[in-house]
């Protein structure tokens, strides 16, 4: 026997809604660390904060690992076998990072934990794809929450680590998986969701193989600062083994009768313009940053209140969902909202260079993080949508691990990356042209200990607002090619007279419109599932 659903046939449907958004308020924001509570970790285990900074992409790469293979795994288990069994481990796994001091174990997990988490995530997206209907206004409903899920938690990871300490967020959200996993060993049905499929066609040595490319990646972006970068063997290294891994994996690929990941959707036009669009967004995800030095650095927050800033984003994610499910519902062309999602972006830039004074109150933190929030949100629906459309099934499950772990690890790594680089070179420069100010007159010899502070201060922010210009100058050509391009709509038309010649032929033409019409329909019922 087969079901589609996810629950017993007894249970209501508004009970069956709330168990879903109760799973997706508790598995999404799931990981191994969480940004709210970074520093409390690094002081409570003595570790380097690169680690975590590598324990955190790491639950992205495991998603990434996942997703080729997730719809197999899905049609091979019964459902509430698989879905308890992955919550009782995900809890476990919460309770391992809540009680153990080592950071290695942290990024093991990490892994892992994003590898299950997207287990999950697959139960839920089809059940909710048919509530709603349309695959653009599932987006913006399901990034809304998401995200908003995640700023909740990331504030309350904080929260828990001032008030009590940083292991216990880690047990709550152990004990939350638990509940879960008894509450759905009650409600759901055990069958499963499809004809059952063998798990011998998956190939874990490409498994492995992506893993490791993107972990050695990762790598190079959290210690490359703490090392020299390339003056240091184990960067050099690391890279190296970076760049084979993923010439072998592709070189696997070509062998492979199923292979594991595919790169024939990197050929289509949207897919390519879409990684595109992807790349600049992680430029401006990426002054998270540079944010928080300023915040902390310069303005002096503790750490509950630089994660409080994360809060003020919501309103944002809000407008920018509630705007998405209109804007797919009314079937309007996408140009427009993806311009406002930068245009959004653009305006914290400005803000934000502008603000980069010493006097900054926290008042003024308001707008640029509610533009922050809307182009964040909006981006992610909107530059998603495009990116997968009009992708055939296999095409889309074959590749999409690529494009998830290019929109959310390697494109903000790199900018991260870049960022934190050009500050520290512009803060060398900022303090010798400060420099000049100690002459003997403006800053005489006895004061030079007491103003230095204020120099580096100074510094700090002269190197971050030369940054938001950068990005703001690359922002506006971003913006510029935005509007120039076509975004898959007829860039001419013209009228063609057409002489019909015998009535079957168009009888047989409007049969093929139909039936694309049709699958075009199938495919955006299915798209979401991943």
């Amino acid at each position: 026997m087969y079901n589609k659903g996810l629950y017993n046939n007894w249970v209501p449907k508004p009970i069956q809604l709330l168990l879903i958004v109760l799973l997706l308020a508790v598995v999404m924001p799931i990981g191994g660390v969480y940004t709210g509570n970074i520093s409390s970790l690094v002081s409570g285990t003595g570790a380097m904060t690169e680690y975590f900074m590598w324990a955190n992409y790491a639950t992205t790469i495991g998603m990434g690992a996942c997703m080729p293979v997730v719809l197999r795994i899905k049609m091979r288990f019964k459902v509430r076998d698989k879905m308890v069994l992955l919550l009782v481990l995900l809890g476990l796994l919460s309770y391992v990072n809540g009680t153990t001091l080592q950071p290695v174990i942290f990024i093991f997990t990490s892994l892992l934990i994003g590898f299950m988490k997207m287990m999950v995530t697959i139960e839920l997206f089809l059940p909710l794809m048919v509530m709603i209907g349309n695959r653009g206004m599932f987006y913006g409903a399901f990034y809304t929450f998401v995200l908003v899920m995640n700023q909740v938690a990331t504030y309350y990871a904080a929260e828990f680590a001032l008030i009590y300490n940083w292991q216990q967020f880690y047990l709550f959200t152990a004990v939350l998986c638990f509940i879960l996993a008894l509450i759905h060993w009650i409600f759901m049905h055990n069958k499963y969701f499809a004809l059952k499929v063998p798990l011998h066609y998956i190939d874990w040595l490409s498994i492995l193989l992506f893993i490791s490319t993107f972990m050695f990646s990762a790598y190079v972006y959290s210690f490359g600062r703490q090392q020299d970068w390339f003056n240091s063997k184990n960067i050099m290294n690391a890279s190296i083994a970076a760049f084979v891994s993923f010439a072998l994996l592709s070189i696997r690929q070509l062998t492979l009768k199923r292979p594991y990941i595919s790169f024939k959707i990197f050929k289509k036009n949207n897919v390519q313009h879409g990684l595109f669009m992807l790349f600049w967004l992680g430029m401006f995800l990426g002054t998270a940053s540079i944010q928080n030095t300023f915040a902390v650095g310069v303005l002096g927050y503790d750490q509950l209140t630089n994660t409080r800033l994360s809060l003020l984003m919501i309103p944002g994610i809000i407008l920018a969902g509630i705007l998405a499910i209109f804007w797919f519902k009314k079937e309007k062309p996408l140009k427009m909202y993806i311009l406002s999602g930068f245009a959004a972006m653009i305006g914290y830039a400005i803000i934000m260079y502008f603000s980069m004074v010493l006097e900054f109150n926290y008042d003024n933190w308001y707008l640029p993080m509610f533009l922050k929030g809307y182009g964040m949100c909006s981006l992610f629906i909107s530059v998603w949508f495009y990116t997968l459309d009009k992708l055939e099934m296999d095409e889309m499950l074959a590749a999409i691990g690529l494009v998830l772990v290019w929109r959310t690890f390697l494109a903000v790594g790199i900018f991260s990356t870049l960022y934190s680089w050009f500050q520290y070179r512009f803060q060398v420069t900022a303090i010798g042209d400060l420099a000049v100010y100690m002459d003997g007159m403006t800053v005489t010899p006895q004061n030079v200990a007491a103003n230095m502070k204020t120099i580096q201060l100074n510094a700090i922010i002269v190197a971050t607002k030369k940054i938001f210009g950068y990005i703001i100058l690359v922002g506006f050509g971003v913006m510029i090619y935005i509007a120039s391009h076509h975004f898959g709509a007829k860039r001419f038309q013209y009228f063609r007279f057409v002489r019909v010649l015998g009535g079957k032929s168009v009888i047989a033409r409007r049969r093929l419109r139909e039936r694309k019409k049709l699958l075009e329909e199938i495919k955006d019922a299915a798209g979401p599932a991943v």
